[in-house]
């Protein structure tokens, strides 16, 4: 792989290099030990000093010489630096994060005008408060507020120094950590984007999204992401460096800087903790310049620049790069807070991949109001839940999922009687939540009925005498069971879901125990968030309501009229969170927004009609989502089917680990279905015990179980039952690409990566 090798005159960082912080300025020509380029920082700061003093009428033609030496003893090479080059050099920044006065800003001004300017507010406020903490990681770190801004500063220079210029493109593949985020942060400070996406994703893609968006850096959590990158960056001659976020330094070297014994073809590797001396000895460097007098020229970022490609985590074709604004971002930050209100000092969980747009841009909201966030991850979640109780939790459906799957678990594991009891009292606490939604007008069930004043009056006092009645048992579950869950769950405030649809059961059950659980929606192209429920008004089944500045409307899929409320259609957002467009594909940018503004969601749903009177009262205004317009599966009937619906229901049963609903253009829907196999197993043992037979189950015996299962969970709850089905040997992850980095099911790839047994379900079932 070439790597272009043309000195950069680095003003930046204080001298002329080559394109990386010190460690080649000409790599075919010689090396150097990055420890050489601090001294030599630090000693440019000593001597342009005494040059001062001794000459201050001639700063602009003062030469600092200085030899470089490679490790080992080679031929010494010197290099020039020019104080008047160190300060001319393109330089672009968040204006309130590093004190520059834009022109079109009163001087007193502390309004944000890039996201970074957010951590100069935060450490005015915060200081010395604990803002990250990172237990999982080696070592243990805690950082607090003060020291968050001058890490994303010490990044955002190391990376000038290394050549890279604003509106650059930087492609940051890493999982959740405090350094992911000063990275994120560091990269958007300096003025350039970052295009992101997770360690976990396929090579494939990490490929894709490093070339397709031009990035002329990467960033990567480990050495090994590297590794299984580089075989296939032959030719990609952009590439100026690498830096590796958590690496020890024998690793890096031997992992990554011998993969080729001609040494004119390394790409330069830095670490995390060389990136931030490299940058915080340059700023002191530059803080030497400045002090002399002479002005350093920036140009600030605007809130229309672009701050970050998101590739979708789509279930079809290739991701497409989402382009999000500094004032996108910046919407979500300011316009959040109503729908919770964080404090300093209240601590969130942080779960999710940090690259998805509805964990970034909620870390970016909760950030900047003091809270303090603990990293975790799915191995350590449940302990973590225990041990640094969060104040809120922010997690998408799955995740609470498998919350309620354990709790599930640990009734399934009690004795009989506490079982039968457990579960008892869950079914009664289920129903007098259920009546209680309708006396306080909060069941959007009923939201497309029309109700007379008598007949609402009827309905509102039957639900009231219902709810008394239930309520002492609803009080005695809680003393019995609830408390008991509520202190392995951990969560004070409120839990947050989105990225998703929420599961209706799940939705009841954490209102029955007594956790707030509010649902929000978005999308990857609306930053994300445009609608959410609020804690003083929870309608269950809803997304709830739209956030300030965001309009959102039904259409009609054909003529784009627009429909009443209660009417199901395509829905369309506009508002200050909208993508400026999909990167380097303007044709797919018409298509998803129009002429005035609207942004074309692909998903279907309703607006909740407003009525002051009857069980859905309060429900007024509120959006119900009701499946995705490419996802709907027409039968042969002309009947027009929403799989979601139906594999939500299956995957109450815990027999089923994952499903997808299949039937286009067939009589009637079949599904291919992923098992929980030990939990298959047992089941099917203790029901053929349960008949006498003490025989091992057999294929028969197992599928009888997952019938029985469809029956209980869909075809009593559904419009739709699954006909045939399939069960899979191999399981949906992420790894082998059946599911998204966010969990979802890749549609197309599942239906093409097993079509032979698709096709095949049906023709077995015609020819029976």
């Amino acid at each position: 792989m070439a790597v272009q090798t043309s000195p950069l005159i680095v003003k930046g960082g204080g001298g002329t290099w080559g394109d990386s912080p010190g460690t080649l300025l000409h790599r075919n020509l010689w090396t150097v030990q990055q420890p050489s380029l601090f001294t030599w920082q630090k000693q440019l700061i000593s001597n342009f000093k005494h040059s001062q003093n001794a000459n201050r009428d001639n700063s602009s033609s003062f030469r600092l010489r200085r030899k470089l030496l490679q490790s080992g003893g080679c031929s010494p090479c010197r290099c020039t630096v020019e104080p008047q080059q160190y300060v001319e050099r393109a330089r672009k920044c968040a204006p309130l994060l590093e004190n520059f006065r834009a022109q079109d800003l009163p001087p007193s001004s502390s309004e944000w005008r890039a996201v970074p300017d957010i951590w100069k507010t935060t450490a005015e406020l915060y200081g010395d408060r604990i803002a990250l903490l990172d237990p999982h990681h080696n070592p243990p770190t805690q950082v607090t507020y003060k020291q968050l801004e001058q890490a994303i500063l010490d990044f955002a220079e190391g990376l000038r120094i290394c050549g890279i210029s604003p509106d650059q493109n930087i492609a940051l593949f890493a999982d959740n950590s405090y350094r992911w985020l000063i990275a994120d942060q560091g990269i958007m400070a300096a003025g350039a984007m970052d295009a992101v996406r997770g360690a976990r994703s396929s090579t494939e893609e990490l490929i894709h999204i490093l070339t397709h968006s031009d990035s002329v850096a990467l960033v990567v959590d480990n050495p090994e992401i590297y590794n299984k990158m580089s075989p296939r960056l032959k030719g990609y001659d952009k590439l100026k460096f690498v830096i590796v976020l958590w690496p020890s330094k024998n690793t890096v070297a031997d992992d990554i800087s011998n993969n080729d014994n001609n040494s004119s073809t390394h790409l330069p590797i830095y670490t995390y903790d060389e990136m931030l001396l490299s940058g915080r000895t340059s700023r002191q460097a530059l803080a030497a310049v400045k002090s002399s007098g002479e002005r350093v020229q920036y140009d600030v970022i605007r809130p229309d620049d672009v701050a970050t490609l998101v590739y979708t985590s789509g279930t079809t074709g290739n991701p497409k790069g989402v382009m999000l604004t500094h004032a996108n971002l910046l919407h979500q930050v300011r316009q959040l807070n109503s729908v919770v209100q964080p404090t300093a000092g209240d601590f969130v969980l942080s779960l999710l991949p940090p690259w998805h747009m509805y964990e970034r841009s909620a870390e970016y909201f909760i950030l900047s109001h003091g809270v303090t966030q603990v990293y975790t991850n799915i191995k350590h979640m449940k302990e973590d839940l225990v041990k640094y109780p969060p104040d809120y939790f922010i997690a998408v459906p799955l995740v609470f999922d498998t919350l309620y799957n354990g709790v599930q678990k640990q009734l399934a594991a009690a004795s009989t009687t506490r079982r039968i009891l457990a579960q008892t009292l869950l079914t009664i606490s289920l129903a007098y939540m259920d009546f209680r939604r309708k006396q306080q007008g909060r069941d959007v069930t009923r939201a497309r009925e029309k109700f007379d004043a008598i007949t609402a009056a009827r309905e509102w006092l039957f639900a009231s005498i219902a709810a008394l009645v239930l309520l002492p048992i609803h009080l005695l579950a809680q003393k019995l069971i609830y408390t008991k869950v509520l202190a392995s769950i951990g969560i004070k405030k409120a839990a947050i879901s989105g990225g998703g649809s929420l599961p209706p059961y799940v939705d009841k059950f954490f209102e029955a125990i007594g956790i707030t659980l509010l649902n929000g929606y978005g999308l990857t192209e609306t930053s994300p968030v445009v609608a959410a429920r609020l804690p003083s008004n929870n309608v269950l089944g809803t997304v709830g309501w739209p956030i300030p500045e965001t309009e959102i409307k039904v259409v009609d899929s054909q003529t784009g009229h627009t429909l009443p409320p209660g009417t199901k259609g395509s829905i369309k957002v506009r508002g200050p969170q909208v993508m400026k467009g999909y990167y380097k594909n303007p044709s797919a940018t018409s298509k998803a927004i129009d002429d005035n503004g609207w942004f074309e969601t692909g998903d279907l749903g309703w607006e909740v009609p407003v009525s002051e009177i009857g069980p859905s009262r309060a429900c007024g205004g509120t959006f119900v989502l009701d499946g995705r317009a490419k996802d709907t599966i027409v039968l042969s009937t002309g009947e027009n089917v929403e799989p979601q619906e139906i594999e939500e229901a299956a995957m109450q049963s815990k027999l089923i680990q994952n499903i997808m609903v299949v039937g286009q253009d067939q009589r009637r829907l079949g599904a291919v279905i992923v098992t929980n196999k030990d939990e298959l197993h047992a089941a099917t043992v203790e029901f053929k015990r349960s008949k006498g037979d003490e025989s091992a189950p057999s294929r028969h015996d197992l599928n009888d179980s997952i019938r029985r299962e469809l029956n209980k969970f869909v075809t009593l709850n559904c419009s739709f039952s699954v006909g045939p089905f399939v069960v899979l040997d191999e399981a949906f992850t992420i790894e082998n690409g059946l599911l998204t980095p966010t969990l979802k099911v890749r549609r197309e790839v599942v239906a093409t990566r097993f079509e032979h047994e698709i096709s095949t379900l049906f023709k077995t079932n015609r020819d029976k």
